[in-house]
């Protein structure tokens, strides 16, 4: 299995950018299919961006599509979501997941990913 850990998140303006990184280790990043959901208080895990094993393929939620942007180094075992032209709407826990199906593809429900890092806060501001 795979081991995740998110960090990056904090305290922001709107407008603003952060950038979340997901550092994996155990067994073989590249192998894996990744993806980033968030969670805001009272609301459902929500798909925010997909990417393949190699990072080839990448999707967006309609909401952050043009905002944000997933990516990954597989030398350095990690991912990344560069958010930018943040909003409030944005604020959430977010989470980096690995899928064990075919990496391949990209994966849009929580219940397609096996492996969930801890989370790392993301606050807008107004």
């Amino acid at each position: 299995q795979v081991q995740l850990v998110e960090s990056g998140g904090g305290l922001v303006q709107a407008g603003g950018s952060l950038r979340l990184s997901c550092a994996a280790s155990g067994r073989t990043f590249s192998n894996y299919a990744l993806g980033w959901f968030r969670q805001a208080p009272g609301k459902e895990r929500e798909f925010v961006a997909a990417i393949t094993w190699g990072g080839g393929g990448t999707n967006y939620a309609d909401s952050v599509k043009g905002r944000f942007t997933i990516s990954r180094d597989n030398a350095k075992n990690t991912a990344y979501l560069q958010m930018n032209s943040l909003k409030p709407e944005d604020t959430a826990v977010y989470y980096c997941a690995a899928s064990p199906r075919f990496g391949g593809r990209m994966y849009y429900t929580a219940d397609e990913y096996d492996y969930w890092g801890q989370g790392t806060q993301v606050t807008v501001s107004s």
